[in-house]
């Protein structure tokens, strides 16, 4: 069986975006959507307690609701729901080790200009097995805007995993693809001549990480640039106008700073498009 398109539904209503962000992304790729709802009762006094029947009644409405919505939306999709009785963590990690694509919705922007990503999620973008797409907007929002794939990728230590993923998303959506890496330039009175072969070994070697994946996909339209700044506010800036931005983390997500590492948490809390987490070795 292939490997579905996995989206959590939480019963907010940015989760049912993010659920139809992700039958969107599963009639891209020709795989099923999975929903899931997973819940475990916290710790409530006894008489906020609600009957087991009830809570089941309602987790089995949200999700044949949103099954209907999404089938009414793409007739031809196979779409398969479950009821996990588990906290969402443990129960969204197993799904994770079975998908092709973890989809997750963000409840809206913070009291900073950030976005709210709680801690289930920010664990999840952390430490899933497979590449985690972090959604935002507002119920209704239309998924698949149309808008450039942008990535940011290093050039010291590349991967494959992050730009191949890029390349991909451009690929079947028909979009263009803004790569951007981030570089610090001396100050201004050393550049000159010295600056001027820094920048050219930069362009060097961002072309070099970029070359397999351009000869793979020759139909992509690819916009590499060098951008100095910080890695976190050059892709959040990158990501303007964009209908997704691809970061990458560390698979040993837990010894890295913020568990994703400080551009992918920039990017999930700050950017202003869908982010997908990408995990590499």
């Amino acid at each position: 069986m292939p490997r579905p398109v996995t989206a959590g539904l939480d019963g907010f209503p940015e989760s049912r975006t993010a659920a139809h962000w992700a039958a969107h992304e599963a009639v891209l790729r020709d795989a099923p959507l999975r929903l899931v709802h997973a819940w475990l009762l916290g710790s409530v006094t006894a008489r906020q307690i609600p009957r087991e029947d009830e809570q089941n009644l309602w987790a089995m409405r949200l999700l044949a609701d949103t099954e209907a919505e999404l089938r009414g939306r793409h007739p031809g999709l196979e779409i398969t729901t479950e009821l996990v009785p588990y906290e969402p963590e443990g129960a969204l990690l197993a799904e994770s080790e079975k998908a092709l694509l973890l989809v997750l919705g963000s409840r809206g922007l913070g009291s900073v200009g950030g976005f709210l990503l709680g801690s289930t999620g920010l664990r999840l973008a952390a430490h899933a097995d497979c590449p985690v797409a972090l959604v935002r907007g507002a119920p209704g929002a239309t998924p698949g805007a149309a808008g450039d794939v942008v990535v940011g990728v290093g050039t010291r230590h590349p991967v494959d995993s992050v730009p191949a993923f890029a390349f991909d998303e451009a690929a079947r959506r028909g979009a263009n693809l803004r790569v951007v890496r981030a570089v610090r330039r001396l100050p201004h009175r050393h550049h000159s001549a010295s600056g001027g072969d820094q920048d050219a070994a930069a362009h060097k070697e961002l072309d070099a990480v970029l070359r397999p994946w351009r000869e793979r996909y020759p139909g992509v339209a690819v916009d590499a640039r060098l951008v100095a700044d910080s890695p976190g506010r050059a892709v959040v800036d990158a990501a303007r106008g964009a209908s997704l931005l691809v970061v990458g983390r560390h698979a040993t997500g837990a010894a890295r700073p913020h568990g994703i590492g400080p551009v992918a948490h920039a990017a999930v809390h700050h950017a202003p498009c869908p982010v997908a987490v990408v995990p590499y070795e």
